[in-house]
């Protein structure tokens, strides 16, 4: 297992701190306990922006031999990180540690030059402005977390525990990270991106409880052909009246959204059962183990066989 070091810092956000701190930092049941830090480059007490302090014990030494280096945010994207942070970042990242910017942590990552040339995440909110100041970097605010080598951004807040337990399961496993998950009380996988989470009015309408219905009829007949006119036509709306609707309702375009769950459910398939991908990609609604395996590398990456190899322990 990797030696896991959290870098804090002054004006740090409890809840940002306590994210990888509970999934790696906490003794869990059929889990061999990571050796843990957190570390920090500035001296003295960090205050915390709900009005306490801590008092962390290690400086920047401990990322001399860490293979997970976790970033959980920053307190300020237009404020650049201490240089020694900076620098230390990158020395870890040239010997081969994977390294973590969690929410705004993706500004430090950017900050030492980790994120150049790369795919990466943030908060919804500051995702136009990391773009901005960071041009070479390929801003993707439409999801929660991503991997790009070595290196690994997640979009805001609660996100971040979606992240963490994302690296827990490719280093022990699907069946220990979602043992983790369920202790948390938090799904194994949270399907969907940020734009759920942006700032929109939603309508509540009688509509929107027929298209509530549609959503739930939807999760039990994803194996089925889907088109827009049908569907639109059991909610009872136009075409045009249907597409805006679901839009504002999961912030993804029908086809968007069927293609993640679909991704999703062949995913838990994958790790639960041991149907072949030809099976799977029917039961999920992709038709062929073809079109499952095209989504598949695109969406996420890998190959079916891969993820199966990788999270389910066969």
């Amino acid at each position: 297992m990797p030696i896991v070091v959290v870098v804090a810092f002054d004006r740090i956000s409890p809840f940002h701190l306590a994210v990888p701190c509970a999934v790696f930092g906490e003794e869990h049941p059929g889990l061999t306990r990571f050796e843990f830090k957190v570390c920090a480059s500035e001296p003295g007490p960090l205050r915390t922006t709900a009005g306490f302090s801590l008092s962390v014990d290690h400086g920047l030494e401990a990322l001399d031999d860490a293979g997970l280096i976790i970033v959980p945010s920053w307190r300020d994207p237009a404020e650049r990180p201490p240089q020694a942070l900076l620098d230390a970042l990158q020395a870890a990242h040239a010997r081969g540690a994977r390294i973590v910017g969690l929410c705004l942590g993706a500004c430090v990552l950017a900050d030492a030059g980790l994120l150049a040339g790369r795919r990466a995440t943030t908060h919804w909110g500051y995702a136009a402005e990391l773009a901005r100041q960071h041009p070479d970097i390929d801003v993707d605010a439409g999801v929660l977390y991503l991997d790009d080598g070595l290196i690994t951004t997640s979009a805001g807040t609660a996100a971040g525990l979606d992240c963490c337990l994302h690296l827990l399961r490719g280093l022990c496993g699907s069946e220990i990270a979602n043992k983790v998950a369920r202790r948390l009380v938090v799904p194994p996988h949270r399907q969907g991106g940020q734009a759920q989470f942006i700032e929109q009015p939603l309508p509540t309408t009688g509509a929107d409880t027929r298209l509530d219905a549609l959503i739930t009829w939807l999760h039990g007949h994803l194996h089925q052909p889907q088109d827009l006119d049908s569907l639109s036509a059991r909610a009872l709306m136009s075409r045009r009246t249907f597409t805006r609707r679901f839009r504002e309702r999961t912030g993804m375009t029908l086809i968007d959204w069927l293609t993640a769950e679909r991704l999703a459910l062949s995913q838990r398939l994958l790790e639960t059962t041991e149907h072949p991908v030809e099976q799977i990609a029917v039961l999920a609604g992709f038709g062929s183990a073809v079109s499952l395996r095209q989504h598949f590398r695109k969406a996420l990456g890998v190959s079916p066989g891969a993820w199966r190899t990788s999270f389910s322990g066969s």
